[in-house]
């Protein structure tokens, strides 16, 4: 008698697939959450002005200092990289000794890439969508001693509360919380006063902005905050990041970290996101973030078949929609590049994820996914 043949085992998603491959000359860019617009004049006045010293090796210590001041934090405590990306690949390097690494997935990939990267066997906790994705610290194993997480969680969009990411920091174990969005995030009450269109509103004010941020915690053991400046500032393409952890786990980071890591220009960029000037202004961005993603949603609701995902807080949104694959397709002939999910642990094939943009090309984009639902 011959036994039935096992069920092939499903496709491994590509952890190195990003959203970037998504685009293409012609298409509107919704598939990377990098924010457009005119960047402001005293960010690029210290960037071209640091194109006069490109002849020295780049000096840290400012942009440095600039960072732990914005986040009331010695200096011994930060860590500037190359983006977070970077980051990922330094923890992944300096803690090999970790035995039982865990990353909570549906997140960004690159953490998981990094780890399996260094020879860590890695052990995913996947929340389901059922509970909108939202973090439950009993799925995290009581001995895992390096715990990856995101905050706001790229690709759900869901914010975490600080409490619950506070109680899985422990004495042995390292946990990374990937704040990479968390500059578009602000107080959920306030996302009405941001509908408004005002130039401050909520998002001005300094009770709103990141919430739930970790950032200014020097209490938790092993706690390690990775940010991004990329994201809200539109300088992808310039690879800037920073970390903040213990003091004597940012020297263990630092000693795998190639020389002179990060470019004169990108320190420029990380000295004036860090000033009061740019805090201010990532909170009116913020503010005005809010107001687009709520318009999205709102249009998104008004689809058959299309379901939100969780209760989105940055700047992207995850939606379910069956046979999502061939419509992303669909929305590529119709001039919209949008980010496939099955690439991310957890998700599959009727998951995509949206950029938030601008009120016009929502209204431009529903139109089109419309079109296509209907036909």
């Amino acid at each position: 008698m011959h036994r039935p043949a096992p069920a092939p085992k499903p496709a491994e998603p590509d952890l190195g697939h990003h959203g970037d491959v998504e685009l293409a000359p012609g298409l509107v860019d919704l598939a990377v959450n990098v924010q457009r617009h005119p960047m402001p004049a005293w960010l690029r006045e210290p960037i071209v002005a640091s194109l006069e010293a490109l002849t020295a090796y780049p000096d840290p210590a400012p942009a440095r200092a600039a960072v732990a001041a914005r986040h009331r934090r010695p200096v011994d405590e930060v860590l500037l990289t190359a983006g977070a990306a970077e980051a990922f690949v330094l923890l992944a390097q300096a803690l090999r000794a970790a035995r039982r690494p865990v990353v909570v997935h549906p997140q960004f990939t690159e953490p998981e890439a990094a780890l399996r990267a260094a020879g860590h066997r890695v052990e995913r906790v996947l929340l389901p969508a059922e509970s909108g994705f939202r973090l439950d610290p009993g799925r995290v194993p009581a001995d895992a001693d390096l715990v990856f997480v995101g905050n706001p969680t790229n690709p759900t969009s869901v914010l975490h509360p600080a409490g619950v990411l506070a109680g899985l920091a422990r004495p042995g174990r390292v946990l990374v919380v990937d704040e990479a969005f968390a500059d578009s995030t602000i107080r959920a009450d306030a996302d009405a006063d941001a509908g408004t269109g005002a130039g401050g509103g909520a998002g001005a004010a300094g009770d709103v902005a990141e919430p739930e941020s970790l950032a200014a915690r020097r209490d938790l053991p092993g706690l390690v905050v990775v940010r991004s400046l990329t994201k809200t500032w539109g300088l992808a393409g310039l690879r800037i990041g920073y970390l903040l952890a213990p003091a004597e786990l940012v020297e263990r980071l630092a000693a795998v970290q190639p020389l002179w890591a990060v470019s004169t220009p990108a320190l420029a960029a990380a000295a004036a996101c860090a000033t009061p000037a740019a805090v201010e202004a990532e909170r009116r961005i913020a503010a005005r973030l809010a107001a687009r993603r709520a318009y999205l949603v709102r249009r998104l609701g008004e689809l058959p078949l299309v379901r939100v995902a969780g209760t989105p807080a940055s700047a992207f949104v995850l939606v379910h929609l069956p046979g999502a694959a061939r419509v992303r397709l669909a929305l590529r002939d119709r001039g919209f590049a949008v980010r496939r999910g099955d690439t991310f642990p957890g998700l599959g094939p009727d998951w995509l994820r949206l950029a938030v943009r601008d009120t016009a090309t929502t209204d431009l984009f529903v139109a089109a996914l419309a079109g296509i639902l209907e036909a």
